[in-house]
């Protein structure tokens, strides 16, 4: 809600209106597959009610769930982005991290060996 302009249209995950069109879509595909199956066939009447009340909970629980969505959303902080490679944030740093040098600067010599395990 910080990024909003006065006269100027909101982005459509800030709107009302992204998750209304999805809510809506979804309690007409509802309406329409209930009034289809509901009825048992096409010798009987069709059954308006089931349909309207599957609309109606099909329209609340998904407006709430895009709701919830759209309130937990949150943007990735800038530093994350920034190095390359596996070990992203550790351009930086020397001694850390897959394929660093020991924190003295040198190279490990030829029979050194720095995972732990016996050296042949």
């Amino acid at each position: 809600m910080a990024d909003q302009h006065p006269g100027k249209p909101r982005k459509l995950r800030t709107s009302v209106k992204g998750p209304l069109m999805f809510s809506a879509f979804w309690a007409v595909v509802a309406f329409g597959a209930v009034l289809i199956f509901a009825s048992g066939g096409s010798a009987r009447a069709p059954r308006f009610d089931l349909a309207f009340t599957a609309a109606g909970i099909a329209f609340i629980v998904t407006l709430v769930i895009a709701a919830m969505l759209s309130m937990s959303h949150k943007d990735n902080a800038e530093h994350l982005g920034k190095g390359s490679g596996v070990n992203l944030s550790s351009a930086g740093n020397q001694g850390h991290g897959f394929g660093g040098q020991k924190s003295g600067g040198q190279a490990p010599a030829a029979g050194d060996v720095t995972d732990g395990t016996p050296g042949t």
